[in-house]
């Protein structure tokens, strides 16, 4: 098992194709079936299973998969310290909240992609305990998820804090007297999701259905149609044509901020490509008001100045 038939196989994986990896290696594809046989016949398992739509993973090729990833991102971060190239390039995986991806990154990540086009951006969304678990699966280099995050695994800081609000119509009153019947929440692992919960427990409130949808906005199109509320962060819902369209109500301290944090493995350095993004995200967020200050060499959450996105 040697570092090209790992670099062929995670091209596989990642493609779901021979014909697409050993476009995107310049190979030939016999080439690509070769080694990936070779491979398997080394380890002494399949890797993949071939059907008519392409390659799928098998148990044992999701197990590899993580190693494959965390093997070769170390030995590109051992030849940057021996060359002293430290350029940002190359692939950057990253994950982010929807809430994050919608109103905190998209102005970072432009000004980043015009500085460093060498690199790679891929960006994927989810809800926080999925992108937590990507990270400790080493399928991406680090997350912004909604805290608390409690992993001994894990780095992870503060970034900034974000104001929770309640949703609803907008000629529903505040639902806190129980005036309604639905929540309308993202999937399972979803931070606003787990603090709209706290919430209804707080108050004792218990909602007749439980709607789960897929994005973030969907979920927002329906409240303001009267489907029912939801809990989002202020800065979400009051950008773009949203804000009219639905009516926010403030919440008790004890439920409004909920601290965005980005996460990263403990046993991985970050990147030169990892390095610049945070930095460019530090002074985006500094100009906006927030102090917090990722130290991507501390293994702490260090304190920071609490401020409303």
């Amino acid at each position: 098992m040697d570092l090209g038939a790992l670099r062929i196989f995670l091209a596989v994986a990642e493609e779901g194709s021979i014909s697409r990896a050993a476009e995107r290696l310049h190979y030939v594809q016999s080439n690509v079936t070769t080694r990936i046989r070779r491979l398997e016949e080394n380890l002494g398992t399949s890797l993949f299973i071939r059907t008519g739509r392409g390659m799928v993973l098998t148990s044992a090729g999701q197990n590899l998969l993580s190693y494959a990833r965390q093997i070769l991102r170390t030995v590109e971060q051992a030849r940057l310290a021996v060359t002293g190239t430290a350029s940002p390039q190359g692939p950057l995986t990253l994950g982010a909240i929807d809430t994050v991806a919608a109103v905190h990154l998209p102005t970072v990540l432009a000004r980043y992609h015009q500085q460093y086009p060498k690199v790679a951006i891929g960006l994927q969304t989810g809800a926080s305990q999925e992108l937590v678990r990507q990270v400790l699966n080493y399928d991406i280099e680090g997350a912004f998820v909604g805290g608390p995050v409690t992993n001994s695994e894990i780095v992870q800081q503060e970034v900034c804090v974000e104001e929770m609000v309640l949703v609803t119509a907008p000629d529903q009153p505040a639902p806190d007297t129980g005036n309604f019947d639905t929540i309308l929440v993202f999937r399972p692992g979803c931070s606003c999701r787990n603090r709209l919960e706290q919430w209804l427990r707080e108050q004792g409130l218990t909602p007749i259905k439980l709607m789960e949808f897929g994005t973030l906005d969907a979920i927002l199109g329906c409240v303001g149609a009267g489907m029912g509320i939801t809990m989002l962060p202020r800065s979400f819902v009051e950008r773009g044509s949203f804000a009219s369209l639905v009516r926010t109500h403030s919440v008790a301290e004890s439920f409004a901020h909920v601290p965005t944090l980005f996460v990263r493995r403990k046993d991985m350095a970050a990147s030169p490509a990892l390095s610049a993004l945070i930095e460019m995200f530090q002074a985006e967020r500094s100009a906006a008001g927030d102090q917090g200050q990722i130290d991507m060499g501390s293994e702490s959450l260090a304190q920071s100045t609490r401020t409303k996105s």
